[in-house]
């Protein structure tokens, strides 16, 4: 009697291509450099747990915690396959997922992370790191606004019921690729400081080295002198 045959059917989208993306980036060892881990810990490194992560924020638009295990147990044989690695059931849980969240939040290791990835992306990519250009959004969601809470309320052009944050972003010009965001309350004190800061984290030593502002893009901060 034949041995019978067991068929694994997961669906795959687009889960192969951008693991492979954030491989040859090296996401998971450059934020296992900056994401070490604790002795105690078990199982996959937070560097795997974010870049896998990303692929389903990226890859269903959803960036809830709560649907990760369960997408990420019905692609375990492809991603194991790709990756290398052996997943366990407790990797991707609410609590692992907390844990990174709360070490990703840390300014100083974001920042270091930021540096790190924008470093070996150029690299990889031999892009041209000559300009760098700055802009500022904001983002309004249903939070609670307190004093010394993120999201606050203030002048809007979507919507001036809900309270918002306010975002630096730095980019590569032309390609449009991000170097640094830096996150603010929404006043315009706060917004000027978190200019500054952007301006100076891809401009100064240690930064994305070379990068300068374009000609028709002008600084109101003093801190900039002599960058």
């Amino acid at each position: 009697m034949a041995e019978p045959i067991n068929i694994t059917s997961e669906r795959v989208d687009d889960l192969v291509l951008l693991l492979h993306v954030m491989m040859q980036m090296r996401l998971p060892e450059t934020l296992n450099q900056h994401l070490p881990r604790h002795w105690k810990q078990e199982g996959l490194d937070l560097g795997w747990v974010a870049a896998i992560w990303l692929c389903y924020i990226v890859s269903q638009g959803d960036h809830r915690k709560v649907w990760v295990q369960e997408w990420v147990e019905q692609r375990r044989y492809t991603i194991e396959q790709v990756c290398g690695l052996e997943l366990r059931e407790t990797d991707f849980t609410d609590d692992r997922l907390s844990i990174l969240l709360r070490r990703l939040s840390e300014d100083e290791t974001w920042a270091a992370i930021e540096q790190a990835l924008t470093r070996q992306t150029i690299n990889v990519y031999d892009l041209q790191a000559q300009q760098v250009r700055l802009d500022a959004t904001t983002v309004s969601g249903y939070h609670v606004s307190e004093p010394e809470r993120l999201f606050q309320f203030g002048h809007s052009k979507d919507d001036p019921s809900l309270p918002q944050v306010k975002l630096m972003l730095g980019v590569l010009d032309p390609l449009g690729l991000p170097l640094v965001t830096k996150k603010g309350r929404r006043q315009r004190a706060e917004g000027r400081r978190n200019f500054c800061r952007c301006t100076l984290h891809v401009l100064r030593p240690g930064g994305s080295k070379g990068l300068k502002p374009p000609p028709n893009q002008r600084f109101g901060c003093s801190q900039l002198g002599g960058v």
